[in-house]
């Protein structure tokens, strides 16, 4: 009985060797890969978004055409040194001031305005 035992306990005993355990960071990889593309994707076009809106807003001069975030258009009448505000004239008579970053388009002076896309070509006879 002693025999039989010693047989099954070192038996018990042995362990098979499974596959050798991952390293580490090949699961850290495709996090990587996900925040590479993120960044290409999403933060860096909007970085040059950003540099490129506020160097159309510094740029802003007197006498140019604007138009703001809320859809108004008018032309730059006053541009304070380093204020944040600029005055902009709207009609004769009303003029408004309005935040340099709430600025969507300026349009320099003598720069034509687009026409409307939706003209239709006239018809081949």
């Amino acid at each position: 009985m002693t025999t039989a035992f010693l047989l099954i306990s070192s038996a018990a005993a042995q362990t098979v060797e499974g596959p050798a355990a991952p390293n580490p960071l090949t699961s850290l990889i495709p996090f990587a890969l996900m925040a590479l593309v993120f960044y290409f994707l999403i933060i860096r076009p909007q970085m040059q978004q950003r540099k490129k809106h506020q160097a159309m807003v510094e740029g802003v001069k007197r006498g140019d055409t604007v138009v703001t975030a809320g859809g108004l258009v008018g032309k730059v009448t006053k541009v304070p040194g380093e204020g944040p505000e600029i005055t902009v004239r709207l009609t004769e008579g009303v003029e408004v001031q309005v935040i340099k970053t709430s600025l969507t388009d300026v349009r320099v002076k003598g720069e034509p305005t687009p026409a409307n896309d939706t003209a239709k070509p006239a018809a081949k006879t």
